[in-house]
């Protein structure tokens, strides 16, 4: 049984490293033009635990990543971050979810407008390839190899493919498990597990335990999209930092509307546990800190 306190803590410094080093790569709010750099900073800095961040950094240290190695999986957490920013700033417009809270805090378009938040979502998708093409490479890994993992899994074959599945499964009668799981391959599960591969490549890992953290990463995504949606039936909005019941009412496909909330919650066990024992091949010593954040994001506030 993992303890709670060592993901809680990890995440938390995570955080603090990573919104350090955010705080530096994103242009000043200053900097002409303010609003869209403004928009950006707001989204960016509006909160969250920075979960795919701290996974990523875990990953790379789970592959004895020495100092010069830890400096670059920062870039590329850095590069997920605002990467997973953009799809947000994106998924809260009107012409999506349209959802007037994100973390807490007003959203983007609420804030500065949908033009400018639709522009400041392009802008740190541009920042996310500009951040990990700056980094420098690996034995095994050039910069460019990096950048592929990350555009592939934001891609219309991954993230954004999954979101228009989304948006085509809304309102239908019936969904299948199958296509429920297609559509958070790529929505949710895809950058999660870029995320895992990359934070192993960044530690010039072998090509077998850079599969291995992928495959991880794959069913740790989809697990956190089942808690996610169940979730959503069951916290106020005021817990989740959004707006609750916004799945059923725009007539989404969730885990518990195909599967019933009983079932959805044992799904979310059966694929944390998949997650757990991707994890065996590399031993315990080398992934406490990887198996911790799972069972934390498998027993958040269900």
């Amino acid at each position: 049984m993992s303890d709670p306190s060592l993901a809680k803590d990890y995440i938390a410094g995570a955080r603090r490293s990573v919104d350090k080093a955010l705080a530096k790569a994103l242009p000043a709010a200053k900097a002409e033009p303010r609003v869209l750099h403004a928009a950006m900073r707001h989204s960016v800095f509006a909160g969250g635990k920075r979960l795919r961040p701290a996974l990523l950094l875990a990953a790379a240290e789970a592959c004895g990543a020495d100092k010069a190695a830890r400096r670059g999986a920062m870039t590329l957490a850095c590069a997920v971050g605002c990467l997973h920013t953009c799809s947000l700033v994106h998924d809260d417009l009107p012409c999506m979810d349209d959802d007037d809270l994100r973390r807490g805090v007003p959203t983007c378009h609420v804030v500065f407008g949908e033009a400018v938040a639709l522009l400041a979502g392009d802008a740190l998708q541009s920042l996310a390839f500009e951040l990990a093409a700056s980094h420098p490479g690996t034995a095994r890994y050039p910069a460019a190899e990096l950048v592929r993992v990350l555009a592939s899994a934001g891609g219309s074959r991954r993230l954004i493919g999954g979101q228009v599945l989304d948006i085509e499964a809304e309102g239908q009668a019936k969904t299948s498990l199958a296509r429920l799981r297609r559509i958070h391959l790529g929505k949710t599960a895809a950058l999660l597990e870029a995320t895992l591969r990359l934070g192993a490549m960044a530690a010039d890992a072998s090509p077998r335990k850079v599969e291995t953290l992928a495959d991880f990463g794959l069913h740790l995504g989809l697990a956190f999209q089942v808690v996610d949606d169940i979730l959503d039936v069951t916290q106020t909005s005021e817990k989740l930092g959004k707006t609750a019941g916004k799945d059923a009412e725009a007539g989404k496909a969730t885990y518990p509307s195909v599967l019933g909330l009983p079932k959805a919650r044992k799904e979310a066990a059966r694929l944390t546990a998949k997650a757990m024992a991707a994890l065996v091949p590399l031993g315990r010593r080398h992934t406490v800190v990887l198996a911790a954040l799972a069972r934390y994001l498998l027993d958040r506030d269900q």
